[in-house]
């Protein structure tokens, strides 16, 4: 290992261990931290861990695809891309109440936050009303509420934030230097603008990558460098193993080696000590070991049950003996454990949703007469 890189490391490494928040990692520091022995990595990720959460707790959350198939964006990655034949079929915005009935059931499965999806570029008006329902009667029910939309400009951040919103997924995928080999139909700036349009009104941030998407071990490096710069670091930063599916362009890429998927989840820690860091995409391909190592490195958050989007995910059973073997438990929110604080939520919105209803009537009704008015 070059001398250069050693002398490097003992500053950024103390930092690190101390878990100190910055913004203002170089690329070099760290490219040292994943150069760092496998233990070690592990070690000082695991100290980071402990001294910003309960070191046996993991967030729990469940993601379900709202609105699915015929995106106009060309992800080589998603199955949901309109410009490859994955087999999937196109399926119209889900139902409020069959979205209300699925979050009940993640509530009772031990999930704490309610993930939403929907395969657009950005969303339309007309779709946007009925999504800033959805927020309001998931968020009632006392869960977390997280969507993921696509691009969304400052008033439709604004919107989602005043429905009640506490999540907005937009991952930047990969370095801004390997980006173009994944995504034409986006450009970086345009994940950035939306990211700081969340940020601006009042959301938290959800945002991470994907990796093995064929990218180089410095590109994996950029990646967290970008999450790192933005101020404040996103709450939650999924880390996203690349499911790869048939007819899309990633399909035959050459798979990552699982030590260096745990590397990247130990050096997220390390960088972003006071974030979630997730296990997403791709858990249903790795094996009890890998994921406990993931867990040993920082990762204290996963999606929990039987699919993401539209790829699996390891089953609720599974996941439930894991956790026992593992002695993890489900990360609880102190609004989910208030029953009365639960009914309270869902008496507002419910008078809150009685009053929209009345005034949407008087609105429709004052329409009728003007127009009745206009043709007298």
């Amino acid at each position: 290992m070059p001398a250069a890189r050693q002398e490097s490391r003992p500053d950024s490494l103390t930092l690190a261990t101390h878990g100190e928040v910055r913004h203002d990692w170089s690329l070099e520091e760290i490219e040292a931290l994943f150069a760092l022995p496998f233990n070690d990595l592990l070690f000082r990720a695991q100290q980071v861990h402990r001294a910003h959460f309960e070191a046996n707790a993991v967030q729990v959350s469940t993601l379900l695809s709202i609105k699915t198939g015929a995106c106009p964006e060309d992800c080589k990655y998603c199955p949901q891309s309109g410009h490859y034949n994955t087999g999937l079929g196109k399926e119209k915005l889900l139902e409020i109440e069959k979205v209300v009935e699925q979050a009940r059931a993640a509530q009772e499965a031990g999930a704490s936050r309610f993930c939403m999806g929907a395969a657009w570029k950005s969303p339309r008006e007309r779709d946007l009303e009925v999504v800033l329902e959805m927020v309001r009667r998931v968020k009632a029910l006392g869960l977390e509420t997280c969507m993921t939309l696509g691009m969304v400009d400052s008033d439709q951040a604004s919107r989602l934030s005043d429905a009640g919103l506490d999540y907005y997924n937009h991952n930047l995928d990969t370095s801004p230097e390997y980006y173009g080999e994944v995504i034409t139909t986006r450009t970086y700036a345009d994940r950035l603008e939306t990211l700081g349009n969340v940020r601006e009104a009042g959301m938290k941030v959800c945002s991470g990558g994907i990796l093995g998407m064929g990218e180089a071990p410095r590109d994996r490096a950029a990646l967290l460098q970008q999450l790192v710069k933005l101020e404040p670091h996103p709450e939650s930063v999924p880390i996203n193993m690349l499911v790869k599916v048939p007819g899309t362009p990633l399909a035959n890429v050459e798979d990552l080696d699982p030590i260096e998927y745990i590397r990247a989840i130990a050096v997220a820690r390390l960088l972003m000590p006071k974030s979630h860091v997730r296990l997403s995409a791709g858990r249903e391909q790795m094996s009890d070991s890998t994921q406990a190592l993931a867990f040993l490195a920082g990762a204290n958050s996963i999606f929990y049950g039987d699919s993401l989007l539209t790829t699996g995910n390891p089953q609720v059973e599974k996941d439930r003996a894991l956790f026992d073997r593992l002695g993890l438990h489900p990360e609880r929110r102190e609004t989910c454990t208030d029953e009365a604080g639960q009914q309270a939520a869902l008496t507002a919105a419910l008078e809150a949703s009685a009053v929209r209803q009345a005034a949407t009537a008087l609105d429709t009704e004052a329409s009728r007469l003007a127009y009745d008015a206009a043709q007298a």
